[in-house]
């Protein structure tokens, strides 16, 4: 027997029209790219949608293909993530902070036909425009007060040109399995890859993280992401805020701890960026004596998250932290450390060290920790595996790639290496790739870092392998000391002693101005092995 339901497909367009028909003057407030701070609304954001769909059809935008958008998180950037999709286009988000090369494969490799930018992001367009081999056009997303003179033949003006639509014309017909956006992989180690975001995947990854468990958005809320819609789907940000019919905050440009408060005070109550964000805006704090008067929740993802990040905006400032793990290739959220009744029930300190853990996977996420034989590992919280993970939001195969991403069972790996608990918990203890092996045994670079960063002086570590004549490989931490605050290579190495084994130690710390981090705001381990090594270092002799 068939169910007799009607056949409503899952696609994005029924997202923004939610939000414009039921939540429809709930206050959209962004830092527009031009400067000044601008208020729209859900009703707003879809008409001007609509408009851009209406536009990129009279442009020949046929469905399926691609439109490369390069902008900063503002009302604008909303318009678009709702409007290509709408014209049955693809977004293709584009990061501003991956080098020149690595923008040109991408561009080239997802075909984009038209590109979109804010004002202030021309000037890179123009350098890439003559590399780019599918573009056919360029729109500026800016009014014709803030438009530049720009060697990018027949650019348009995203105003001018959005008021001469109808936001009549509806949306573009679309299957449930079509695709809607692609996001690429930073390409640390060879070229980018693709991944491509269905409608279908959209809707239930934004549906999933509404769960209370996981984001928990309500009407009631106003939502903030400091993370950038270019990266890694904008943590779903740009479609599970809208269909929860909550407020949004777009900070635009500005990444600086001043303003990003100033944008925190006008009524936030959860924001979700990486820790370096936070660490920098604690600091600002500590510095100002201001307070949060609205925030609630602070998500924290991209890396581990430092507990004493956690435990200073707990106590210090009574806001709520939520640890976070996903990736680009799972929509991208994939665990929410959220207590449940059994971590409630245990000490202050056990709390603690469980919602310091990486999380617990929501419905639609299926999560697995398996040993080097393939075997699952047992969920005990110390043995250590490779992360796979499987579910509607989980990439099956790369853009244009020849084989499968995820094996025949669905399961992809994720080149983390964790362990998962008895209440099925994980925690990432590092990239396979960064692993420390010392001695056939396995020392957490993330461990060390925390660690380290617990130290009242120190505002960022990053610890990095280094080849070793007889234990293969040893740990180096590199240190970044808050303004005006200095510490000493044996206080730094004190403060891991009494958290770690003896062996686990890092054998040298060195003291830097900066860690160099990749386009998405994560430590980069490879330019540190590089510089490391073109610097000739040595370990110190023991």
């Amino acid at each position: 027997m068939r169910a007799q339901m009607q056949d409503w497909p899952l696609v994005s367009t029924t997202i923004i029209d939610h939000a414009a028909r039921f939540h429809g003057d709930r206050r959209i407030l962004t830092r527009s790219a031009e400067g000044p701070v601008v208020t729209s609304n859900w009703a707003q954001i879809r008409d001007k949608a609509r408009r851009v769909a209406a536009g990129l059809r009279k442009l020949g935008l046929q469905p399926g293909d691609r439109v490369g958008v390069m902008a900063w998180n503002t009302g604008r950037h909303l318009e678009v993530w709702h409007g290509v999709p709408g014209a049955g286009g693809v977004t293709h988000s584009l990061n501003p902070r991956l080098f020149d090369d690595q923008l040109i494969y991408i561009i080239n490799h997802a075909e984009d036909r038209w590109l979109m930018m804010d004002h202030d992001l021309v000037p890179l367009i123009e350098r890439l425009a003559p590399h780019l081999t599918t573009v056919q056009g360029y729109i500026v997303m800016t009014d014709r007060a803030h438009m530049p003179e720009t060697s990018l033949p027949g650019a348009l003006c995203y105003e001018d040109w959005v008021a001469e639509q109808s936001a009549d014309e509806g949306w573009t017909p679309v299957d449930e399995g079509d695709a809607c956006g692609i996001c690429y992989t930073s390409g640390t180690t060879g070229n980018p890859k693709g991944v491509v975001y269905g409608h279908r995947s959209n809707v239930l990854h934004a549906m999933a993280v509404l769960q209370p468990d996981v984001l928990g958005l309500s009407a009631n809320d106003v939502v903030m992401p400091v993370v950038p819609l270019f990266h890694a789907n904008g943590w779903s940000t740009g479609y599970s805020t809208p269909m929860a019919g909550a407020s949004m905050v777009m900070p635009g440009r500005d990444m600086t701890a001043p303003a990003l408060y100033e944008m925190l005070e006008q009524g936030v109550t959860i924001t979700l960026a990486v820790p370096t964000v936070w660490l920098a805006l604690l600091q600002h704090l500590e510095e100002t004596g201001q307070r949060l008067s609205t925030l609630k929740r602070v998500v924290i993802g991209g890396s581990a998250c430092p507990r004493a990040v956690m435990e200073k905006f707990e106590k210090v400032y009574g806001v709520e932290v939520i640890h976070a793990w996903g990736m680009t290739e799972t929509s991208p959220l994939g665990s929410f450390a959220t207590p449940t009744p059994e971590i409630l029930g245990l000490s202050d300190e056990e709390q603690m060290e469980a919602r310091l853990r990486t999380g617990r996977p929501f419905y639609t996420v299926d999560l697995n920790v398996k040993t080097d034989d393939g075997a699952d590992a047992p969920r005990d919280g110390e043995t250590a595996g490779s992360l796979f993970i499987r579910g509607p939001g989980v990439v099956q195969r790369y853009l244009k790639a020849d084989v499968e991403a995820a094996d025949p069972d669905g399961w992809f790996d994720t080149g983390d290496v964790a362990n998962m608990d008895a209440y099925g918990s994980i925690k990432i203890t590092d990239r396979s790739k960064d692993v420390i092996k010392s001695g056939g045994e396995w020392i957490s670079s993330i461990d060390l870092e925390n660690f380290a960063v617990a130290h009242p002086s120190v505002s960022e570590a990053a610890a990095v392998g280094v080849p070793h004549p007889k234990w293969d490989e040893r740990p180096v931490l590199l240190v970044v000391c808050s303004p005006g605050k200095s510490a000493t290579k044996e206080e730094v190495l004190a403060q891991i002693a009494e958290h770690v084994a003896k062996w686990q130690v890092p054998d040298d710390v060195l003291f830097v101005e900066e860690i160099p981090h990749t386009a998405t705001g994560k430590i980069s381990k490879v330019s540190i092995r590089k510089m490391l090594e073109e610097q000739g270092y040595q370990l110190p002799s023991s």
